[in-house]
Parts: C-alpha cells; sequence; structure tokens
C-alpha cells in the first residue's frame, strides 16, 4: 500500500529497535556484546559538540543517555568503548528491517531508522480478523522474522492510536520497576481501555507520549501530578493554562486517545535482500556457494520486475554461535548480469574466516535512485 491518504485503523503496532546503532555495531563486531557501548560523532569521546546518539543498556544504566554531550558521557563512563556514527551501515540495517515490516502487507509509516507504525484492520470493516490473540501473534511474528532475517531484537507495543502504542512499547521494553531491556520484559505489550487507567493513572503526568519537562512542571505547579489527576482537571481549565490546542490535547491524551491514522508514503526501496536461515548447518563451501546462488537469483527476478538496477552487492553469514559478518562491494557498473553478480557473491563469501557451521545466509542488493551518485 503506498497511498499519501491517511486511513484509519482499529489496531496500531509501533515497531522499535532494541538499541539500534549499538546493535547494528554488536553484529559486525560480537565480542562488544556485554560491553558498553556509546555511539556518536567520530567516536572521539573527547570532541566538542558532539552528542550520544545511542547507548547500549550496560551504558543506560549508569546514566548515559541519546543527546547527552559525548564528553559528559565520557566522564560518566570513560571505559566505554566509544564508535563512530556509519551512517550507511544503519541505512541499509533499517531498510532490511523496513522490508521485513512490509512484508507483513499491513501499510506501514516509517518513523526514523529504529522505528514504524503498522495500521491493521481499517476501522468501518464489516469484519476484523484480528482478535488479541491473533493481534499478540502477528507482533511475535514480526518480532521473530526481524531477528531471524536481520539480527536485531525489537519489541512491539499495540494499541488503538499511535500515542498509546508509543506507551504501550515502553512497557514492552520494561515491566513495572523495572530497567529498559530488563529480562523480564514482556517484549509484546498492549495497552487500551481495558488497562490503561490501572496502568497510567498512578504515574506522573510525564509518562505521558509527548507532555515534556515544561508541560509537566507546569502542571505540577497546578498540583495536577498524575494521570488520574489530569483526568479529574476539566477541559476549560487545561484550556486557560495552555490554549485551546495543547489543553485540548492534554484532556484527549490523559484518557487514552490519540492519532489512529497510518499515512503509508509512496516508497521505493534502496535495496532488496534475502535471506535463509537452513533447517541443517550448512558446512561445506560449495553448498553455501549455491545457497547463496539461489538468493541471489531470487533477489535479481525481484529486481528486473521493477525495472530496477543493483550497483552494489553484500553478502551476510551468521554461524551456529550467532557471530554475524556482513560484507560488500560496489560493482565498476550497475549490473544486471547474474554471471557476474554471482562471480561477487562467491568471492565476497570466500573472503569470510568461516569455522563455524552456518545457519543463516543472506545476500542484498543496493539499488540506484535518482539521487544516488552510482546512477548513469
Amino acid at each position: 500500500m503506498t497511498t499519501s491518504v491517511p486511513q484509519r485503523y482499529r489496531w496500531l503496532l509501533h515497531v522499535d529497535l532494541d538499541q539500534f546503532q549499538v546493535a547494528v555495531e554488536r553484529l559486525r563486531a560480537p565480542e562488544l556484546v556485554g560491553v558498553p557501548v556509546i555511539v556518536g560523532g567520530n567516536g572521539d569521546p573527547t570532541e566538542a559538540r558532539k552528542v550520544v546518539t545511542c547507548a547500549s543498556y550496560e551504558a543506560r544504566d549508569v546514566g548515559v543517555r541519546a543527546g547527552m554531550p559525548l564528553r559528559a558521557a565520557h566522564r560518566k563512563l570513560p571505559d566505554a568503548v566509544y564508535l563512530p556514527l556509519d551512517m550507511s551501515a544503519y541505512d541499509a540495517a533499517s531498510a532490511d528491517v523496513m522490508d521485513v515490516v512490509r512484508a507483513t502487507g499491513h501499510p506501514v509509516e516509517v518513523w526514523g531508522w529504529d522505528e514504524a507504525y503498522l495500521g491493521v484492520s481499517a476501522r468501518g470493516a464489516e469484519v476484523d480478523p484480528f482478535d488479541d490473540e491473533a493481534i499478540v501473534d502477528l507482533a511475535e511474528r514480526i518480532r521473530s522474522e526481524i531477528l531471524d532475517r536481520c539480527g536485531l531484537t525489537s519489541c512491539v507495543g499495540i494499541s488503538d492510536n499511535k500515542q498509546r502504542a508509543k506507551m504501550a512499547t515502553g512497557f514492552a521494553k520494561r515491566p513495572p520497576g523495572g530497567a529498559d531491556g530488563d529480562a523480564d520484559a514482556p517484549r509484546v505489550f498492549v495497552l487500551d481501555d481495558r488497562n490503561w487507567l490501572d496502568l497510567m493513572g498512578d504515574r506522573p503526568t510525564r509518562d505521558l507520549w509527548s507532555v515534556g519537562p515544561k508541560t509537566a512542571s507546569k502542571l505540577t505547579a497546578a498540583g495536577i501530578t498524575t494521570v488520574t489527576e489530569l483526568i479529574a482537571t476539566p477541559r476549560d481549565d487545561l484550556i486557560a493554562m495552555f490554549g485551546p490546542h495543547q489543553g485540548n490535547w492534554l484532556y484527549v491524551l490523559c484518557r487514552g486517545g490519540g492519532d489512529s491514522a497510518i499515512t503509508a508514503e509512496p516508497w521505493l526501496a534502496r535495496s532488496h535482500s534475502k535471506s535463509r536461515t537452513f533447517a541443517t548447518d550448512l558446512s561445506d563451501v560449495a553448498e553455501m556457494r549455491t545457497a547463496a546462488g539461489e538468493l541471489l537469483r531470487e533477489l535479481l527476478d525481484q529486481v528486473m520486475a521493477e525495472d530496477r538496477m543493483p550497483f552494489r552487492v553484500a553478502v551476510t553469514v551468521r554461524t551456529t554461535t550467532f557471530y554475524t559478518r556482513t560484507k560488500s562491494r560496489k560493482l565498476p557498473a550497475p549490473s544486471l548480469d547474474f554471471a557476474e553478480l554471482e562471480s561477487v557473491v562467491a568471492d565476497l563469501l570466500a573472503r569470510f574466516d568461516i569455522d563455524r557451521p552456518v545457519r543463516l545466509l543472506g545476500v542484498r542488493l543496493d539499488l540506484v535512485t535518482d539521487d544516488d551518485p552510482a546512477a548513469p
């Protein structure tokens, strides 16, 4: 679905990738798993005016947060691993994830590298095939497919509007009283009218999505500290404090209301990828080459059907220990010649130091776009 006309949905799923940039770096360097990792700037924590883009949960546990100056993060955690931003790697990883999400067949609204909304069951439809069990099952299948194909973990918040789905993701990341990334977090969470007051009523107004510190401070000064107290505040009082736009919004937000529309913008993929997890792990290099060639053929058929042109080839290998590496090569010129592309795939595969059986192989073709310097 690629219409720019917004459609309202019964279910909104907010898919959020865990510590995204750090997770991408760990795919390339598994020795970083369990180590405090901070991504930002050029990786030099002493550089002025550079900020943290992403911090691992280990770094967050000691107070490092996205948006914090790198120098401040270094003072808190001088022994962390500091890495530079690798925009192309994050673009490619995000594109792979969004391919998985779009493959569900439901409209998708992307909000950044690491998050997107899905709309499920258009409002007004005579039959909604998704009850609670079915919608949770869909969310779990999305998470499983993202992990299997992309090697990235995620959580999914489910509700009837974007704002509440975003807050549901918070519960999916952490159990009550826990921290982000807590092992006891449910990973998929439904937040709607049935549990809204039980879970949110006693929480501070700052926990409402889009309520910033200034708004929360102004509410506190008026004696309004919890969501329940905000619900009890007359609409006219909120409008008097904040004006008609924000006052009305707070009145709706505290009751669990929000935007249930999805705008699936026209979208042109920058890459296509396919991966396969094998029922029996591969140990023979010839078998790996054959399997990679089959993935390439499937990809090339898809690319040709869309009248697109690849200019870069990438191969991903994941061993039985979940050690995952990707190697890529830009072609001398964009090409649709299978023999040429297969030769590149085989050469990339040969460059891996594979000392364990392989459980997954993936092939990606980066595609020429009008704004790409590789375009003919």
